[in-house]
């Protein structure tokens, strides 16, 4: 179903015909799936990796330039690599954790170490987003370094990195659309098989059109938490 052989609008009908969607979601249920697990994934271990570089910054807490500066390199180094060159060097990684070098749980090995680098650069620009006055009256106060860490730096960076995590979420599920070529599944899988190789318009639309409703609704929600910790803190 093409532009050559139908008209616009019996694309769109079929786009949201029953049939079509009756195809999209168990495709669906699988990205949610994948989203779930990586999302998880991505916010322990790039809140780890954040709070680790926050906190060996020459200026940090407990500082470490040496280690700083190589973890950075690292991470510097993970996330100057495309999505799909990512995914391709991931995927031994993941057969070596899961017995399976495809698959959507292969792919969330590959989805979490994708985007846990750039998440953990997010938190770490959100946590030192907070007044340097804050910590030092904490140390003052004769409170532990980690104690630090969870009682004063996190929570009072907290709105910043529920926009943070928004932004990696949403970057999840676009690089699940990139997995399905890789046998991943899910709704990037139905948009190369059905909408692209067999020039199904319509399927391509449904997958679009579901993509881009996914977003808005994390962006959404990640946008209402944010507003709602600042509300209850009486900053707007």
């Amino acid at each position: 179903m093409t532009f050559y052989t139908n008209t616009f609008q019996e694309i769109i009908i079929s786009a949201f015909s029953a049939a079509t969607w009756k195809l999209l979601f168990p495709a669906l249920i699988s990205t949610l799936y994948m989203v779930g697990i990586a999302t998880i994934l991505t916010l322990i271990v790039g809140m780890v990796l954040g709070s680790v570089l926050v906190m060996t910054d020459k200026n940090g807490l407990t500082p470490l330039p040496v280690f700083n500066k190589v973890l950075g390199a690292v991470i510097n180094a993970l996330r100057s690599l495309p999505s799909m060159i990512m995914i391709i060097i991931t995927l031994p990684l993941a057969r070596l954790i899961t017995g399976k070098g495809y698959g959507a749980n292969a792919c969330i090995i590959a989805l979490a170490i994708s985007c846990i680098p750039m998440y953990a650069r997010l938190v770490e620009n959100s946590l030192l987003e907070i007044e340097k006055g804050k910590i030092e009256a904490a140390k003052s106060m004769g409170i532990g370094n980690f104690k630090i860490l969870c009682t004063v730096i996190i929570p009072e960076s907290l709105p910043a990195i529920v926009r943070s995590f928004t932004i990696a979420v949403i970057a999840i599920i676009s690089m699940t659309a990139l997995a399905g070529s890789f046998g991943a599944g899910g709704i990037g899988n139905i948009a190369i098989q059905y909408g692209f190789n067999r020039f199904r318009y319509d399927i391509l639309i449904a997958t679009v059109f579901t993509l881009i409703v996914f977003a808005q609704i994390v962006q959404m929600v990640g946008d209402f938490g944010a507003k709602l910790i600042l509300r209850k803190r009486h900053l707007l």
